[in-house]
C-alpha cells in the first residue's frame, strides 16, 4: 500500500489562547513538514483548496511547486482541486508546469469541494454544482490526452483547435476523483474508468457499498475494475499511546468542528472524539497499534491501495505533527505492508 500525508493548511485558532497560526508560519510548515515526509519514505503529498481567512491554501499549485524544489520522491497533488470553479485550461497548464518542475510527480485529484465559497467568487452559479463538474471533468480528460483540442462547450469555452502546452513529463497526467458519499460520484468515476479517493470521515463499512459500486460502474463501462487504484483519506494523528494521541489531539480536533467545518458546530464534545476513535470509527487517532489496526479493517473493505493521513488538523503544533508522520511512515506503514504481503502470499 502507498502511504502519504495531506493538509488543507487550518488556520485554527488554539481553544485556550485564540491564537492562531499567521499564513505565512504555516505555508514556512508545510514545506518542512513535506521534505520530513519525503525523507521518512512516504510517497505522496496533497494539498486542499479553500478560499476563506480560516485556511493557508487558496492556491495549492504555487506551494507545490515550492515543494517540488525541496523534495525528490513525493507524488504531489492537491486533495481536492474544486474543478467545478476552475478553468481546465489552465488548471492543466499549472499541472503539466508541475509535472515538469518535479520530474514526473504531479497528479490532480479533482473534486467538486464541500465548500462552495469559490462558486461566487469566481462568478459560477451553485445551481450548476453537479452540472459544471461533469463538464469540466470531461475537458480536463480531453486536454490531458489530446495536444491540440477542438472542444464545444457549454458551461465552459468552446477551443478551435488550439495548442495545448506545455505538455506534462508523464505520457498520461495521473487524474483521480475526490468523493465523499453521494453515490452517483462514485458511479461516474467508475464509468470513466479513473481513480478513487474517497475521503472516509466516518468508518469504512459505510463505503463498501459504494466502493462496490465504482467497481461494477467501471466493468460495465468495458474497464478493467481490478486494475482501477481506490485511495483512501482522513484525519489521523498517532502517538505513542492510544490516552495520548487522544488528549493531545481532542482540543485541535474541538477547534477545527468549531471554526474550520463548512458548517461550523457550538461545541464538539470529547464523548463524540472518543466514540470516533473506537474501532469501527472513520477516525485515526491512537497508537501506531490501533492504527495499523484499523488500516487493515479499511483495506479489507475497500480493497484500497493508497492511505492518506491528513495531518496538522485544528492547528496542531508542528512538532506533534512532525512525530506523528514519523510514526507513520516508520512503524505503520511498514508493519500494514507486512500483513499485506503475508495475506497476499497465503491467498
Amino acid at each position: 500500500m502507498d502511504f502519504g500525508i495531506f493538509t488543507f493548511g487550518e488556520l485554527t485558532r488554539n481553544v485556550d489562547t485564540g491564537a492562531a497560526l499567521s499564513p505565512h508560519q504555516r505555508l514556512k510548515e508545510l514545506i518542512e513538514l513535506a521534505k520530513l515526509a519525503d525523507q521518512a519514505g512516504l510517497g505522496f503529498l496533497g494539498l486542499g483548496e479553500h478560499h476563506r481567512h480560516d485556511f493557508a491554501l487558496s492556491a495549492p499549485e504555487m506551494v507545490l511547486a515550492a515543494i517540488a524544489r525541496e523534495t525528490t520522491n513525493l507524488r504531489l497533488s492537491t486533495a481536492v482541486t474544486v474543478l467545478s470553479t476552475h478553468d481546465p485550461v489552465r488548471l492543466f497548464e499549472q499541472f503539466a508546469t508541475l509535472d515538469l518542475l518535479s520530474g514526473g510527480r504531479a497528479e490532480i485529484i479533482a473534486g467538486r469541494g464541500a465548500f462552495i465559497e469559490s462558486y461566487p467568487l469566481f462568478g459560477h452559479d451553485t445551481a450548476d454544482y453537479d452540472a459544471l463538474f461533469e463538464e469540466k471533468l470531461q475537458m480536463l480528460l480531453a486536454l490531458r490526452d489530446n495536444a491540440t483540442l477542438e472542444w464545444t462547450g457549454t458551461l465552459t469555452q468552446s477551443i478551435p483547435g488550439m495548442d495545448i502546452a506545455p505538455r506534462p513529463l508523464q505520457d498520461k497526467l495521473p487524474v483521480w476523483v475526490g468523493v465523499g458519499g453521494t453515490p452517483a460520484s462514485f458511479a461516474r468515476a467508475g464509468r470513466l474508468g479513473l481513480p478513487l479517493f474517497i475521503a472516509l470521515l466516518s468508518g469504512p463499512e459505510r463505503f463498501r457499498r459504494l466502493a462496490g459500486l465504482y467497481r461494477q460502474s467501471a466493468a460495465d463501462a468495458g474497464h478493467d475494475a481490478a486494475s482501477l487504484p481506490i485511495g483512501v483519506g482522513g484525519h489521523f494523528y498517532a502517538a505513542a499511546t492510544s490516552q495520548r494521541a487522544r488528549d493531545e489531539f481532542y482540543p485541535h480536533y474541538r477547534g477545527y468542528f468549531e471554526q474550520n467545518m463548512p458548517r461550523p458546530v457550538d461545541h464538539f464534545p470529547r464523548s463524540t472524539f472518543d466514540e470516533w476513535t473506537e474501532p469501527g470509527g472513520g477516525l485515526l487517532v491512537g497508537s501506531p497499534q490501533q492504527i495499523i489496526e484499523k488500516l487493515l479493517t479499511i483495506h479489507e473493505a475497500l480493497g484500497n491501495s493508497r492511505y492518506m493521513a491528513q495531518i496538522g488538523v485544528g492547528g496542531v503544533p508542528f512538532a506533534q505533527t512532525a512525530r506523528s508522520i514519523e510514526l507513520l511512515a516508520t512503524e505503520i506503514m511498514p508493519a500494514v505492508n507486512r500483513e499485506l504481503r503475508a495475506m497476499t502470499a497465503g491467498a
